[in-house]
């Protein structure tokens, strides 16, 4: 993982677990959102959130919303390396977007785009980010604001429809 709190984010390897492999001989989507999911827990431990965050603050932070882009297969061979983005921030949400890469070849695999709630485990509701979480995470966004918006996000699912005369 990444040493300093710049993003992008880039998580540890994900080596592919053979159970992962579906009768298509590929990766499973639905471990696509594993994988994802892994990789940010990680990259974000240093921002303070994680498991000790849970226990000591009695919150954490949820997906309300989230939309994956399939581009190209995983296999049981291939190694992935996640590359996560803050996009945006505000006192109670987080919108980010990932990138899966091949760990040593860097060909795109898929993306992800994310919103996080901040939510206080005790009340079950949407609670503002502490300042010194928030801090970080803007940094996170701060530090990666320069680059181009990434091309996948913000897309939505649909048949594009020809214009009839």
């Amino acid at each position: 993982m990444s040493a300093s709190l710049t993003g992008p984010l880039i998580s540890s390897p994900f080596a592919i677990d053979p159970a992962w492999i579906d009768y298509n001989g590929h990766l499973n989507m639905a471990y696509y959102n594993v994988i994802f999911d892994r990789a940010f827990d990680e990259v974000l431990l240093p921002t303070g959130l994680g498991p000790s965050y849970v226990r000591e603050k009695g919150c954490t932070f949820m997906t309300v919303e989230a939309h994956i882009c399939y581009l190209r297969e995983v296999f049981r061979t291939d190694t992935v390396r996640v590359n996560v983005r803050v996009l945006d921030l505000d006192e109670k949400r987080m919108h980010a977007f990932c990138e899966m890469r091949h760990a040593t070849e860097d060909w795109l695999a898929a993306t992800s785009e994310w919103m996080f709630l901040h939510v206080d485990l005790k009340e079950r509701r949407a609670a503002p980010w502490p300042p010194e979480i928030f801090q970080k995470l803007d940094a996170l966004r701060q530090s990666t604001a320069h680059l181009p918006p990434p091309e996948r996000a913000g897309r939505r699912i649909g048949i594009p429809r020809k214009s009839e005369p």
